[in-house]
């Protein structure tokens, strides 16, 4: 018999929320306007038609900023963020190599924004990797391999609204060297001690980990901070029990499952079309967006296992190097580059390998040189076998692209979505008896009484089975607080109200109370206010 367990997942936030959404977490658009099929932009497809379903012929959330009237902030209208217009930082009207940051100057840099009041505002704050992907516009074309001007390039962030520059060249750096820093580092090590930072490249429209120590010192980034809506980015997933998977966050529905097996681009998005799960008929590929809001980015192989929140199923599969690993999958979203839009966006639940040539080798080594929750494109069709690059140690032949090799594959796993509008968990009408949940009172500010109603684990538990723990963000279990049972007689156990009483060191914010039931879950939002 199974351990029923509530789960209090504590997310301490500081700042509060100050604006009204209709979901906390929206994905804004792609932004991408032109469909495609396996290499060239063509006409809308209908469907039924070949590379019908793909991110163009569905509208999202339309981007729209607002500049505040001293041109130093951009307000984010759809997220609710508010972010600083300019990577200018030392103030000398122009974008270069003087202006990046390493990895220990980004951390502090926030403190110098709060200390000065830039903007009007004392709470910037490292941007996570969501956040900072929110910016990202899939109407850019990727500058890798290059060597034109890039004068009449667009980047994968609106520059008509952020101040933008590719890599300074005068300083030697690449013009692709545009990498912006967030705030979530990878929780494994390519090289050991060396921290490996997510960061978005708006040169080159990819989310990648970087090693925050290079051969010739610390690597820097282009810095943005931002403030406000502190829920961006934090899921509410609920299982529906039907193979489908709600985020009241987003607003969207997911497939609990995926594609049996992996799948060309074009026949991704026909399996979307096709697909019929849990009554429904409307799914569609996700947009590259909408498929890495679902990243958990506190996850890894090496660690605890896929990327993505164990409510989800992710199959394991067998890498390029023989090791246990697991899927990447298609998003809708083509990769366009300067030449035509061959590729196709997508996200990294497993490893974002490649084959490196490490200093004083002749052969190449497999080394995850991205991390699980990169974003990155494959060619639409083709094969692997196009990408020779070399020998590994023992003589076999491996296949990759660019810089550091990374692995192509072509065919790639399919997970599905829909739109399910903006109902929050709480007026969910399908939410099964056996899983509920109450918080009184809500907001608190020294103690929350938390009940379940009499059917979660009623007929079946035993006393002592059900149990709370109180985690971190880290998934660290901070507490371990037992929940007596009530006898009903006839065999049947009633969990009673537990009582949470945050320790002093425990901060005011927005916290979350998961209840799961085998592979029922629903979670509630509580607000602490010390």
């Amino acid at each position: 018999m199974s351990l029923t367990k509530i789960t209090l997942i504590i997310i301490s936030i500081i700042t509060m929320v100050s604006a009204s959404f209709a979901v906390d977490y929206p994905i804004v658009d792609t932004g991408q306007e032109e469909c495609y099929n396996a290499s060239v932009s063509i006409e809308s497809p209908s469907p039924g038609d070949p590379f019908y379903g793909q991110d163009a012929q569905f509208d999202g959330n339309t981007p729209s900023y607002t500049i505040s009237g001293d041109s130093l902030t951009v307000y984010d209208n759809v997220t609710g963020l508010t972010w600083i217009r300019s990577p200018d930082l030392d103030g000398d009207g122009d974008i270069d190599a003087d202006d990046k940051l390493t990895w220990t100057e980004v951390q502090d840099y926030p403190d110098v924004l709060n200390t000065a009041g830039f903007g009007g505002y004392n709470d910037w704050r490292v941007p996570t990797i969501k956040e900072l992907y929110s910016l990202i516009k899939f109407n850019g074309q990727d500058i890798s391999g290059y060597s034109g001007s890039l004068d009449l390039i667009q980047p994968f962030i609106d520059d008509e609204v952020f101040d933008y520059a590719y890599g300074d060249t005068v300083s030697g750096e690449r013009p692709i060297d545009s990498q912006y820093a967030s705030s979530n580092v990878y929780n494994e090590y390519t090289i050991p001690g060396v921290a490996k930072l997510f960061g978005v490249n708006f040169a080159d429209g990819r989310i990648k980990g970087y090693d925050t120590a290079m051969p010739m010192g610390d690597k820097t980034f282009t810095f943005i901070a931002v403030r406000g809506n502190p829920l961006y980015g934090i899921n509410d997933f609920y299982d529906n029990g039907d193979g489908t998977i709600d985020d009241s966050a987003t607003s969207l529905m997911w497939q609990k499952g995926h594609s049996p097996d992996s799948l060309s681009w074009e026949d991704a998005l026909e399996y979307a079309e096709t697909l019929s799960v849990g009554g429904y008929d409307d799914w569609r590929l996700p947009n590259a967006k909408e498929l890495q809001s679902i990243v958990d980015y506190t996850r890894s192989p090496g660690t605890s296992g896929a990327a993505i929140d164990p409510i989800f199923e992710c199959a394991s599969i067998t890498n390029e190097a023989g090791a246990v690993d697991y899927p990447w999958f298609w998003t809708s979203t083509t990769h366009a580059i300067v030449y035509g839009g061959s590729s196709a966006a997508y996200v990294t639940f497993g490893r974002a390998s490649g084959w490196m040539q490490l200093p004083g080798r002749t052969y190449y080594s497999y080394i995850d040189i991205h991390g699980a929750g990169a974003q990155r494109s494959d060619p639409k069709s083709g094969s692997y076998l196009d990408y020779y690059l070399g020998s590994d140690s023992l003589g076999n032949p491996v296949y990759g692209h660019g810089p550091q090799g990374d692995i192509i594959r072509v065919y790639n796993y399919a997970r599905c979505v829909r739109d399910i509008g903006s109902v929050g968990i709480e007026s969910r009408s399908s939410l099964p008896e056996d899983m509920d949940i109450q918080a009184y009172p809500n907001p608190f500010n020294s103690a929350v009484t938390i009940s379940l109603s009499a059917g979660v684990g009623a007929s079946k538990a035993r006393p002592g089975q059900i149990g709370v723990e109180i985690l971190d963000v880290s998934g660290r279990m901070v507490a371990d607080l037992p929940v007596p049972n009530c006898d009903l007689g006839n065999s049947q156990f009633v969990p009673t109200p537990v009582i949470w009483s945050p320790e002093e060191s425990i901060g005011s914010g927005v916290y979350f109370v998961k209840v799961a039931n085998g592979n029922t879950s629903v979670s509630k939002k509580l607000i602490y206010l010390k």
